[in-house]
């Protein structure tokens, strides 16, 4: 026996129908799919998650609640202890100063200074907002918070 002989058992392979085809083919006229009735037409039959008429599970699950503010303003935070260590005394923080020490990436972005950490380097803070813990330390340093730069 060679390879070239082998032949798949008798009745294993079997032809596929071919619905639609003619009446010759035993498949013909309704192609299988009966008279009449929604299945028999073209698009027929309920829709995913069709449930027999009740409301189906997709309309019954409450929706995501609150919704985007699209107004909302995005602050980089920068605490009193980073500029402690990364300012000399006297010296201005504003985007620029910040962008250059590599503590924000884009002068685009709005800076708020909060109040962690400790402050003992005179400072003058230029950025969009500081909170009042951080205010209070800068003026404490002897430094001045201009709001808005």
């Amino acid at each position: 026996m060679q390879l070239n002989d082998l032949q798949p058992a008798e009745g294993s392979k079997k032809a596929r129908k071919r619905i639609g085809r003619g009446n010759s083919s035993g498949h013909g006229t309704t192609a299988g799919r009966g008279y009449k009735g929604q299945l028999s037409r073209a698009g027929g039959g309920k829709g995913a998650g069709f449930e027999g008429g009740q409301q189906p599970l997709a309309m019954r699950l409450p929706k995501l609640p609150g919704f985007n503010n699209i107004n909302r303003v995005e602050y980089a935070p920068v605490n009193v202890a980073r500029l402690e260590a990364i300012f000399s005394d006297g010296d201005t923080v504003d985007t620029e100063a910040l962008v250059e020490k590599g503590v924000i990436k884009s002068t685009d972005v709005a800076v708020k200074v909060l109040g962690d950490g400790e402050l003992t380097k005179k400072l003058t803070v230029k950025v969009d907002k500081v909170s009042a813990s951080a205010k209070a330390k800068v003026e404490a340093a002897g430094g001045k918070v201009e709001l808005p730069c």
